[in-house]
Parts: structure tokens; sequence; C-alpha cells
């Protein structure tokens, strides 16, 4: 009996010819007709793209160093652009981010250093980032308590979100940087997207907090107010697409708002509907950055596992980020920004009404 291959239907697959002066999104697109993860970077950039003209509620988690490293500029002209409506950061990358916005040092070095040398002479290092203890670390110390010090009367009411925090310590800091325009965080508060942190002590900003408490300025946060809003944003929007840099805290922070939703709250919500994740995580040790989208599925974080609609690219995302990035700037229509943080006090209403 004739057999019919089962791939007949399937694009077929050429030599691809590179051109001199080629652009991003032809680059990007010839990529995605060969194989490996050059092809997931196609998939990629094409699912970002569907996310942007679909208008998409797009979140964006951000876990490792990039930000210290001076990714956050594209992170930047992805909110000027309205590509961007809700962040998720470990707090220290929303720390390191205000090094620029106060001109504070951040150097490009070697990995390749003597460690115990750097920290006699008082450097710090992130792989290839150094960061000066004194002139950078404690500065910045200083400055965010500053800002606790002067704003803690107006913080200290309720109980705090992160993204509350975070949202007036961008306008605080939109008013005293001298660099504001190298900030994401700042951006982001001017143009209503909430930030929330993965985690509340995981970082330099809350154990800067652990003295202003002790000193006599306290706050007092609410991860349920976290997990409540975030899902809250999630249930309300039409549609959602997830971005994940790495993975670890960031991308179970987003992901888990729609189980917040359909396992703890009891309302019927089948989870987001488009996710994109760059990183170097593999499955096999079942951590939650090597967490696959498959899996996520069976948890309610997505609605199902659909190859057009879920694309895991294997790579470090410096490399990756930066193409996707150019890729939507150059082939997409700017957005009007959402300013979700407006629409917060609506969100929560909706989600209280549906419990």
């Amino acid at each position: 009996m004739e057999t019919k291959s089962l791939f007949r239907h399937a694009p077929d697959i050429e030599p691809v010819r590179f051109a001199k002066g080629m652009s991003v999104v032809q680059l990007v697109e010839l990529m995605g007709k060969t194989c490996f993860e050059a092809r997931n970077v196609g998939r990629g950039a094409t699912l970002y793209q569907r996310m942007i003209d679909e208008d998409d509620t797009i979140w964006l988690g951000i876990a490792g160093a990039g930000i210290a490293g001076g990714l956050g500029g594209i992170v930047i002209a992805l909110l000027e652009a309205g590509f961007i409506d809700v962040i998720c950061s470990t707090g220290a990358q929303i720390y390191h981010d205000l090094h620029f916005a106060f001109g504070l040092p951040v150097k490009a070095i070697s990995p390749a250093v003597d460690d115990d040398l750097l920290r006699r002479h008082g450097d710090t290092r992130i792989y290839d980032i150094s960061i000066r203890e004194k002139e950078t670390l404690e500065e910045q110390d200083k400055i965010i308590r500053s800002f606790v010090m002067q704003k803690q009367r107006d913080l200290s009411g309720e109980k705090l979100s992160s993204w509350e925090f975070n949202y007036e310590l961008g306008l605080w800091a939109a008013n005293n940087a001298p660099y504001p325009e190298k900030s994401f965080m700042i951006l982001a508060a001017r143009l209503g997207v909430p930030i929330f942190w993965d985690s509340f002590s995981n970082h330099s900003i809350g154990m800067n907090l652990v003295r202003t408490d002790r000193e006599g300025y306290p706050l007092v946060f609410s991860p349920q107010k976290d997990v409540f809003d975030s899902a809250a944003i999630t249930y309300s929007s039409p549609q959602t697409g997830f971005i994940e840099l790495g993975g670890g805290g960031p991308k179970n922070f987003i992901q888990q708002t729609g189980p917040s939703i359909s396992q703890i709250l009891g309302i019927r919500f089948e989870g987001a509907d488009r996710g994109l994740q760059i990183g170097t995580a593999v499955e096999r040790e079942g951590s939650l950055s090597g967490c696959t989208f498959g899996e996520a599925v069976t948890w309610g974080k997505y609605r199902k596992s659909d190859e057009g609609k879920l694309v895991q690219i294997w790579g470090e995302y410096s490399v990756i980020f930066p193409l996707l990035t150019a890729y939507v700037l150059e082939k997409c229509q700017n957005r009007t920004p959402k300013r979700i943080i407006e629409k917060i006090p609506s969100f929560i209403e909706k989600l209280d009404q549906a419990k």
C-alpha cells in the first residue's frame, strides 16, 4: 500500500541567501526559514507582531541582569511605541535601572578577572558588568532611602502593592534624577504602565526598606494585593500576551494570574492567549525557568498548547531580545498606551463582582 508523507504540506527548506544592506526584518524572516533556534526566532518575532497588531495586553517579565547591562534602553523603546502594557521585574533590575537615571557609574569589564582583587578595590561584578560599591550601590541606597523618607506619609495610609511603590518611585525619580530619559521605570510611571516585583524582599530595595523601617519611616506591603491586582488586569483584558526574558520569579508571577483566577478564586477563566519566552533553562530539572508552555497549559496558565500562540526560544536574551525588538519596531504601527494604572480600580471591581 502506497503511503503519503506526513509532511507533504510542510514548507520546503531552501538555502537562504543573505545580501548586503539587509534590514533587521529581512534578517529575522530569513532566519525563520532555516532551522533550530533561528526558526524559533522568526516564529517569536511573528508572534510578538501579532500580539501588537491584535491589541493584546502585553506583559513583560524581566529576570536576570540585562537591565544592569544596558538593555533597559530596549525596554524604553518598546514602552515609547506602546508595545508593553505591564511589567514584572526582579526588584534588583528596578534598582539597577535607576543607576543610569542618577548618573551612577556602571562599567563594561572582562569576566576574566581576579574577584578577590575586585573586592579589595571596592568593585562588585555581575559577569562582565562592574558596579562600584561606594560610588554606585551606596549612593543608590541613599537615593532609595531619601525617597522613602520624603514620601513615607503619602505611602503609609494603606498596605502597598509593589506596583504602587514603583509608580511613586518612578514619578519621584522623574523629578529628581538628572537623566530621567535613561530609565525605563521612570517612563513606565509616566505612561501608566504598572511594574510589579516578583518578590518583596529578594533585592536591594527591600534591604533598604529594613533600614527605613527601623529609622522611623515604616511602610507596609501586601503580597496578596499584588496577586489580586495582577489577576484583575489579566481577567479584565480581552486578550493577553506574555513575553518572558529568562524565567524564575517574573515568569511565574505573570503566568500565575490565570490559576489565581480559576483555581484560587473559583472564577471561570482559561488562561492567557499567547506566550513568548527567551531563556537558556532546560526542562529536565523541573525549575520554573525550565517549565515548558505545555506544562503551563496543564496549570491553566494558557488556554491551549498551540504552537502558533506559544513560542519558546532557547537562547540568551541579550542576543535574541534586541532582534525581536528591532523587528516589531520596524513592522508595527505604534499603539496608544493603555495606561493600565488608571484602570486598575475598575479592573479590581470587575474581578470582585465576578467572585
